[in-house]
């Protein structure tokens, strides 16, 4: 696999966090009694930091974590950083009452237990004990996303206590204050403050350590009677006061063999190396024997001068001494070499020259010498240079940020109000709310200068662009004070460089060869000899040459041009028509670039190897898991995953996609230039089919790949989601930082991109291997850029944008990828079909799952969609994918597109029956639940599976009845289904309360509809059975009679031959459905098997039921109670209860019909007149409402009677 070339001659700064805001940074005061000093000092702002001695190893609570400080007047502000877990309570301020903080005057230092920091202000020394974080974690692994800071409890301390602090004390006579000072640890825990007195000299404070009691002693350092030149050892005897040349202007310590060696470059220019522990001076050095031509230096102040130490095991000690000379800054790289007896000697190495006027701060290393400049303009300056091995003394570049333009430009499409997110975290505001803040504020602004009460859109609109660059000018200011450059600092461990700003820290990542080519000055560009993108000697200077003609072309755009450009990527017209525009523009420089082109001798080669770069396509998918230990996993799990990490990576990876853009565009415009005046026309002609299609892509991917901002996402999408079911699709709460990610990539980097990078980078190498810095973070950011990258194989950048539903941005890269990339293809028109879904386009979400379905067998993303368990029973991949399509559908509430979809569906499953019966179900079911009931009927008639469509059917039968929609179920022709429609309807007449449900109605009407007056005759024949027997209440007995009416009515449209129906012996029609043929209904065995007489009833015989049932409805009419007890009695008890009521001529007509006798009817009426003979008044008034029932015709006419 390719990985691209990365220089470690120039580094590029990227923006990493805040130092912490405000409101988070927990405060404490010192405050022991002092008062200020008369004409106070102030010293300049400074910054400085500790790397974790383990802070290289994997395996470590300590890995990639440090602590930065910056001071300023009487405050130390210090934060703990981690670059993979995110500390909490990481930030404390500390102040020191009527004290300045010293140069230098912050040292920190680790013992088995502790970190100790060691704090010089101009009149106290103090000492913080903290926890070292082994003890405050136990365990070796460290498995949490978030961890305590060793800050978490620095407010328990008594930073007052005499143990921890102490006030210098002041020499007779001596005014003033320490002007710089250094601070270490002995190897007896013994906390010494060297400070640079201001009558000269080196006074060293030492506190007792502090676990043990111990009062504070002083020691004032003198000169030796041993003092050395370069050329040898002199005994000399010089003692007494020191004047003011040798006011130390800049200290450094090291422990060396169990002696402190301090060394202390004075204002005389001479570096003096002290023994504390013999408090002699063993060295002196006279710095300007090391500067050519050093007239009228030595008249010279040396109060710029400064000094840095740097140990290592190969090297020894080495000592770097910078010289403030103007116009000829003077850095001198000294070895410390150990003679017999003690004595030392100083060997001279390198010096290195620098034209750059004011020194912030520099960093010495082992082999390595780094610089901080401000420039006349006050912008940083950063460079560093290996002291031993360079060429010709020339620096190598860091580009650091440059500032914001003075100057946004505002197309006339565009609002002013233009929002974009700098590296800041703002965690008291929601991004959305600090924009409706400052517009609120600018806008209240703009109507409160206005005047006038009618003007022009236009004059507001100018309006408009003047107030937000008033804002936008003041933002300047502030983003200006807080990048003012304060220090920096180089892990010895890791080699990782940071940039200590004001208000943040900055990261220095390994420059890319292409970026490098791209971003160098032009002073470095003319004197490169070589490039690493190519071995060929001959196209390495081909591309150096066309880089300097690629300068050109980027000087000679415009912002308005540039903008054009971009625009028209955006807006997805061809770049190539963009560029001949832009080449109209720039007449004036066209004859240089022209020039500088006659020394190109193979153009296409050149640019060949330069796409081949910026090319970032692999065939293979970033690699999974190796054989990984889980010790291992556990640690490998928070490497790189803090927030400041995510934020760093995934600046570094949008930096090199805006820079490789703005490459990608000048190179396109060089291209166009060359078409037009190219000598070699033809060759030129073939580049530009080949390279040119290769560069507009390139231009594309590039600019997709530049970062937007996270939507907000509703919980109802992610739960639609659950429905794919793609099991390694990230959870939206896990690995959620404490400030959450802000971009899209900071998304897809933390949930997603990171363990996969970091799995890759360690199957591959030893786990006991170092984590540096510029071989570790080049890897992570061009791994991370392969993920990006839309034309390799994985899938998993528009993946995590659809598991955290961010929808608007996945719709707007699809947008910008479709018109080019030609891999993944149906993956993209899924997301856009799901991004559709989520805004409620259904039908063009329908239309891209379509175009989708003719890849799902090539494509990666879509074969894992539709290789879950549940869709196995399908027989081919595209039935699996519409299988889950559907249900997606289904989910979201979309039944017409569910089908519509599963319509085509249908067609592809041809041979398999299973796949067809399920579709056609789910047409059914849908059709339904939208009352498309022909609709419905039709697709289960479709229905290849007998019982699927038996289950269809019943469904139809039911959800019409609840409905009330019988019409329709009534009308449908059921063919091949008739007795299926029947069986149903009759079970679900049988098996519900009669009352509730009109089942038996309906059959009625379905038989009636087909003309089968029998069949309807026995339904209502047998309601009305079971009306008696099971509704026992007058209105039971109404709908009886009435049943039997209609069974009469049925059986008369008949010809009389046919007129019968067949009646089950008594019982057998109420049976519960679905009983056990074996048992009786208390669940023990039958003695004998059941056995069915099957009786035949005519028309004479309903006629005769139907009389009985008008007698049971007339006798509950006049007395209420009865209808209890009437509906299942028979003709001989019926006569009886109507004749106890007073009805004779009822009786007396159910006598006759049935034949029966008639003296129970006589004697009742007999009975009845000598009670009303004997009775008195009651009797007679009661016997009033009998006779009154009676009132009737006696005359029944029946076919009998004629």
């Amino acid at each position: 696999e390719k990985m691209a070339a990365a220089l470690e001659r120039s580094f590029i700064e990227i923006c990493g966090f805040e130092r912490e805001t405000l409101h988070r940074v927990r405060e404490a005061t010192v405050d022991l009694g002092l008062t200020s000093l008369p004409g106070g000092v102030k010293f300049p702002d400074s910054a400085g930091a500790f790397h974790y001695e383990e802070s290289g190893k994997l395996l470590s609570v300590t890995s990639n974590r440090f602590i930065h400080w910056s001071t300023s007047g009487d405050a130390v502000q210090l934060v703990e950083q981690s670059l993979d877990t995110n500390l909490l309570n990481n930030a404390v301020k500390l102040r020191f009452t009527h004290c300045s903080v010293l140069p230098g005057g912050v040292t920190i230092q680790e013992t088995l237990n502790n970190v100790i920091i060691l704090i010089s202000t101009n009149q106290s020394v103090h000492r913080m004990v903290l926890p070292h974080p082994t003890r405050m974690y136990r365990s070796e692994l460290v498995t949490e996303l978030h961890m305590q800071s060793i800050f978490t409890d620095v407010g328990k301390l008594s930073l007052q206590d005499p143990s921890h602090s102490a006030i210098i004390p002041s020499s007779v006579g001596q005014t003033g204050s320490p002007s710089t000072s250094t601070a270490w640890l002995s190897y007896q825990g013994e906390a010494h403050y060297a400070l640079a007195s201001p009558a000269g000299g080196i006074m060293v404070v030492t506190l007792p350590p502090h676990d043990t009691q111990g009062s504070v002693s002083v020691v004032e350092l003198k000169r030796s009677s041993m003092m050395t030149r370069l050329s040898g050892w002199m005994p000399t005897a010089i003692r007494g006061d020191q004047g003011l040349a040798d006011l130390v202007v800049s200290l450094a310590v090291r422990e060396l063999e169990e002696d402190s060696f301090i060394f202390a470059l004075c204002q005389d220019h001479k570096l003096r190396m002290w023994s504390f522990r013999e408090q002699a001076c063993l060295l002196e050095v006279d710095m300007l024997e090391y500067i050519p031509a050093c007239k009228g230096v030595k008249r010279l102040s040396g109060q710029g001068h400064r000094l840095r130490l740097a140990f290592s095991s190969t090297t020894g000690l080495c000592v770097s001494v910078y010289l403030a000379i103007p116009q000829r800054g003077q850095f001198t790289v000294l070895q410390l070499v150990a003679t017999d007896n003690n004595r030392y000697s100083l060997e001279h190495i390198s010096s290195l020259f620098t034209t750059q006027e004011t020194l912030v701060n520099f960093a010495l290393t082992s082999t390595d010498i780094w610089g901080l400049w401000v420039d006349d303009s006050n912008s940083t300056v950063v460079k560093y240079i290996n002291f031993e091995h360079n060429t010709a003394g020339q620096w190598n570049q860091v580009f650091v940020q440059p500032p914001p333009e003075e100057e946004v430009h505002i197309g006339v499409d565009q609002d002013p109000r233009i929002y974009r997110r700098g590296s800041e975290r703002i965690t008291d505001l929601s991004w959305d709310a600090l924009k409706k803040e400052v517009t609120v504020a600018v806008e209240t602004e703009l109507q409160s200068s206005v005047t006038e009460f009618e003007f022009s859109q236009e004059e507001y609109r100018q309006l408009q662009v003047e107030f937000w660059s008033r804002f936008y000018a003041c933002c300047l200011q502030y983003q200006e004070a807080l990048s003012m450059p304060l220090g920096l600092t180089v892990s010895p461990h890791t080699n990782m460089v940071c940039l200590l700003k004001k208000g943040f820290v900055s990261f220095l990542l390994p420059c890319f060869a292409v970026d490098h080519l791209y971003l160098s000055y032009d002073e470095y560009l003319f004197s490169e000899e070589e490039t690493p993108i190519t071995e060929d000697p001959d196209v390495g200077r081909d591309i150096l040459q066309l880089v300097q003609c690629l300068r050109l072309v980027s000087d000679a755009v415009s912002g308005e041009m540039a903008y054009e450009m971009e625009k028209a990527l955006e807006h997805l017209e061809s770049p190539e028509t963009a560029a001949e525009l832009v080449l109209e523009n720039i007449d004036n420089v066209i004859e240089d670039i022209q020039n500088k082109l006659q020394d190109v001798r193979n153009p296409m080669a050149a640019m060949v190897a330069l796409l081949r770069e910026m090319d970032l396509e692999t065939d293979s998918e970033v690699a999974g898991e190796g054989p990984i230990s889980l010790n291992m996993r556990i640690s490998l799990s928070q490497l790189y995953g803090s927030s400041s990490a995510v934020s760093v990576v995934c600046q570094a990876v949008c930096h090199m996609a805006m820079t490789r853009a703005l490459f990608c565009r000048d190179l396109l415009i060089l291209q166009k230039l060359y078409l037009r005046f190219g000598d070699n026309l033809l060759q030129l002609q073939v580049c530009t089919k080949g390279v040119g299609l290769d560069l507009m892509d390139l231009s594309d991917v590039w600019y997709v790949t530049c970062p937007c901002d996270l939507c907000c996402f509703r919980d109802a999408n992610l739960q639609h989601l659950t429905v794919l079911e793609l099991s390694d699709t990230p959870a939206l709460s896990a690995n959620r930082s404490v400030l959450g990610p802000q971009t899209v990539v900071e998304l897809f980097y933390q949930t997603v991109a990171r363990k996969m990078i970091i799995s890759q980078m360690y199957s591959q190498q030893q786990t006991n291997s170092l984590l540096l810095w510029t071989h570790m973070i080049s890897n992570v950011v061009h791994l991370l850029a392969q993920l990006l990258w839309p034309s390799n194989p994985g899938f998993q950048f528009p993946e995590c944008l659809m598991a955290n539903c961010q929808y608007t941005q996945l719709q707007e890269y699809v947008r910008l990828i479709g018109p080019w990339c030609q891999v993944n293809i149906g993956s993209c028109r899924f997301m856009l079909g799901q991004c559709y879904l989520a805004n409620g386009e259904g039908q063009k979400a329908l239309q891209c799952f379509q175009e989708a379905a003719t890849e799902v067998e090539k494509e990666e993303f879509l074969m894992r969609l539709t290789s879950t368990e549940e869709e196995e029973a399908a027989s081919t991949p595209r039935l699996q994918y519409y299988n889950k399509v559907l249900r997606l559908l289904e989910d979201v509430g979309l039944p017409e597109l569910v089908i519509q979809l599963a319509s085509l569906a249908i067609t592809e499953a041809v041979n398999d029956v299973s796949s067809q019966a399920a579709l056609w179900t789910r047409i059914f079911k849908h059709h339904l639940d939208l009352g498309h009931n022909s609709e419905a009927y039709e697709a289960l008639t479709q229905n290849p599976d007998s019982s699927m469509q038996l289950d269809c059917l019943r469904q139809l039968v039911v959800v019409l009845c609840e409905r009330s929609q019988l019409q329709d179920l009534v009308q449908f022709p059921y063919v091949n289904l008739h007795d299926e429609v029947v069986s149903i309807i009759e079970s679900r007449a049988r098996g519900l309360d009669l009352l509730a449900h009109n089942y038996y109605d309906l059959l009625y009407a379905f038989h009636i509809n087909r003309h089968n007056y029998r069949k309807a005759g026995t339904v209502m024949f047998e309601f009305g059975m079971r009306l008696g027997r099971e509704v026992r209440t007058r209105l039971g007995l109404q709908k009886q009679a009435n049943c039997y009416l209609a069974a009469l009515n049925c059986l008369r449209l008949i010809r009389p031959e046919y007129a019968w129906i067949v009646q089950p012996a008594s019982g057998a029609v109420y049976e519960r459905p679905g009983a056990s043929p074996k048992r009786n209904a208390d669940g023990e065995f039958s003695s004998e098997p059941v056995k069915h007489q099957v009786d035949i009833l005519e028309l004479k015989d309903l006629e005769k039921e139907y009389i009985l049932s008008r007698s049971r409805l007339t006798l509950a009419q006049h007395h209420p109670p009865s209808a209890a007890v009437a509906g299942s009695a028979s003709a001989v008890e019926m006569v009886a209860l109507l004749v106890q009521t007073g009805l004779f001529d009822s009786a007396l007509s159910l006598c006759q019909t049935f034949k029966l006798n008639l003296t129970p009817v006589f004697e009742g009426l007999a009975f009845k007149c000598i009670k009303l003979q004997l009775g008195g008044d009651e009797a007679q008034n009661e016997a009033w409402s009998w006779l009154a029932a009676n009132q009737l015709s006696s005359i029944t006419n029946t076919k009998e009677s004629r």
